[in-house]
C-alpha cells in the first residue's frame, strides 16, 4: 500500500472546508496542517479540530514539509502560492482559476513542469458524470455549435459579503467563466479566436462590474456566450441555462428546482451550480412529407448523482490517483491556461469597449 500523502490545506472558505473535508476522510491522505491568514480568528468545523493551525504559507510549508498542497485561498493568491508550493517539493490541487492574468498562469505550469510536480485544477465539472454525458451527446451533434451557458446567483444573506469578496479579486464571468469556457472548448475541440464582453456595475457595494456577458467565436464556426453576475438585485428568472445546439439537434441540462435554504437563494445554493435533473436531447431530424420530426426527444435521468461534498470528493480521489500513478496533466493544465486567457480577453473586452482577437 502507497505512503499517505501529507497535504496542507491552505483557504478554509467554502470550497477549502469542502476539500479539507475530503482529505481528512481519505484513508490516502494525512491532513498535516491548515493555513489561513486569519485562521486563528476562524471557527474550525469540528471534523478538522486538532490540525496545526498557521497565518503565514512560508512557515506551514517549513514546519510541515508536506507532499501536497491544496490551494483554495483568493483567487489573487493562487499563482503565487501554487509556485512556492511546487518549488518546496509538492504536489498542488489548486481551486480555479490557476491565476488571475494569463502571464502568471503560464508561470504555474512552467514551475508544475520543471518541478515534475503535480498540478491539478479544480474543474469540478470534468469529475461530474452529468456534464461528462451532457459533452458526450453534444459532441454528436455536428458541427459548427451554438452554446449558450449562464449562471446567475443571487447575493443574499451568507453569499452577500462572499460574493462582493470575490469580485474585488475577479469579475463573475472571469471567476465562474472558466468553467462554462472549458465546457465549450471540450465541446467542439477547436481554437478560441475571438472573444466580446459587455459589463455592467449594478452593486454600489461591489468594486467591478457584478454583471458580464462574454461572447466567443471558434475556428470551427462554433459560437458561445456565457452570462454571470451577482449580487442581491440579479433576477433568478432563467438563472440556469445549459445547451447546446448542432445541426442535428440539442442537448440541455434541465435544473433541478428546490426550496430555498438557509436564506441563501436557489441561485447561490452552491449544490444547485452543478445539480441537475435530466439531460433532454433534441433531434432535429424531420420526415419528408410533413416535416414532423422523427424521434422524440430523449431524457436521460440523472439518478443518485453526486452533490458538491461528492464532487469535491471525487476531485481528491483523482489528485491522490494523479500522484500516485504519475499521470501526465499537460492537457488538463493548458485546458486551464486556455479557458482563463478567454475569460480575460472578455474583461478586456469590456473596458476596452471592443472585440479581442486571440492570436
Amino acid at each position: 500500500m502507497a505512503e499517505k500523502v501529507r497535504v496542507l490545506v491552505v483557504g478554509l472558505g467554502n470550497m477549502g472546508k469542502s476539500h479539507a473535508s475530503a482529505y481528512h476522510r481519505n484513508p490516502g491522505f494525512e491532513i498535516v496542517g491548515i493555513m489561513s491568514r486569519t485562521i486563528k480568528s476562524k471557527l474550525i468545523p469540528d471534523e478538522l479540530q486538532g490540525y496545526e493551525l498557521f497565518e503565514d504559507l512560508d512557515a506551514a510549508l517549513e514546519a510541515t514539509k508536506p507532499d501536497a498542497v491544496s490551494i483554495n485561498s483568493w483567487p489573487n493568491t493562487h499563482a503565487e502560492y501554487a509556485i512556492k508550493a511546487m518549488n518546496a517539493g509538492a504536489h498542488v490541487f489548486m481551486e480555479k482559476p490557476i491565476a488571475t492574468n494569463v502571464e502568471d498562469a503560464e508561470k504555474v505550469v512552467a514551475t508544475a513542469k520543471k518541478t515534475n510536480r503535480k498540478l491539478v485544477l479544480g474543474y469540478i465539472l470534468r469529475v461530474h458524470p452529468s456534464w461528462i454525458k451532457f459533452i458526450e451527446l453534444g459532441q454528436t451533434l455536428g458541427k459548427p455549435l451554438v452554446m449558450r451557458l449562464n449562471l446567475n446567483q443571487q447575493s443574499g444573506g451568507p453569499t452577500y459579503e462572499w460574493h462582493k469578496n470575490l469580485i474585488d479579486s475577479l469579475i463573475p464571468i472571469v471567476d465562474c467563466g472558466v468553467h462554462y469556457v472549458d465546457v465549450m472548448c471540450q465541446l467542439t475541440g477547436a481554437k478560441p479566436v475571438r472573444v466580446h464582453g459587455i459589463g455592467a456595475h449594478l452593486w454600489a457595494e461591489a468594486d467591478k462590474p457584478n454583471y458580464g456577458h462574454l461572447h466567443v467565436t471558434f475556428d470551427d464556426g462554433s459560437v458561445g456566450w456565457y452570462e454571470a453576475g451577482w449580487g442581491p438585485m440579479m433576477s433568478e428568472v432563467a438563472y440556469f441555462v445549459k445547451d447546446v445546439i448542432g445541426p442535428k439537434g440539442a442537448v440541455s441540462i434541465v435544473p433541478d428546482p428546490r426550496e430555498h435554504k438557509d436564506g441563501v437563494s436557489d441561485s447561490a445554493d452552491i449544490d444547485q451550480h452543478t445539480k441537475t435533473d435530466a439531460i433532454q436531447y433534441h433531434h432535429a431530424e424531420v420526415a419528408q412529407g410533413d416535416k414532423s420530426f422523427v424521434r422524440e426527444d430523449e431524457i436521460f435521468t440523472m439518478v443518485d448523482e453526486p452533490g458538491h461534498q461528492d464532487l469535491c470528493d471525487r476531485e481528491q480521489d483523482f489528485f491522490l490517483k494523479a500522484i500516485n500513478e504519475d499521470i501526465d496533466l499537460t492537457d488538463s493544465m493548458e485546458a486551464a491556461v486556455n479557458s482563463l486567457r478567454i475569460v480575460l480577453a472578455a474583461e478586456q473586452s469590456i473596458n476596452e469597449k471592443r472585440v479581442v482577437e486571440l492570436a
